[in-house]
């Protein structure tokens, strides 16, 4: 299970963090939500990158914030930066894909700042 937080600690776990954060915004009634789970457990162990997920529907100001237009919603921030979102997945391949896409576009900016 991935770690669950909420509004009210959104800025302190994912705005502050030392570490890239992914936040997969979902919805109980989301049957992809309930596919990608797995693939998003299979990149914390392979990445360092902290995984975390919000209710979209308990959490609807902090939805409202980034402008969802779509469930599940997967948004990366690197040093309380918005650096990548992806809105659509259609399938396992899409999301591994895309989630490849937007941790190398991390490191790459993490190599060019250091």
């Amino acid at each position: 299970m991935l770690t669950a937080i909420e509004e009210r600690t959104f800025d302190r776990d994912v705005l502050k963090s030392d570490i890239p954060v992914l936040v997969s915004f979902w919805t109980p009634w989301c049957s992809i939500c309930r596919w990608i789970e797995p693939v998003l457990h299979q990149l914390q162990s392979t990445h360092v990158l902290k995984i975390i997920s919000v209710n979209a529907d308990e959490n609807f100001r902090l939805a409202r914030r980034y402008q969802l237009t779509n469930i599940p919603s997967l948004l990366l921030f690197d040093q309380g930066q918005l650096v990548y979102r992806i809105d659509h997945i259609s399938n396992r391949e899409d999301a591994h894909r895309l989630l490849h896409i937007a941790l190398d576009s991390v490191a790459s900016s993490q190599l060019s700042a250091g």
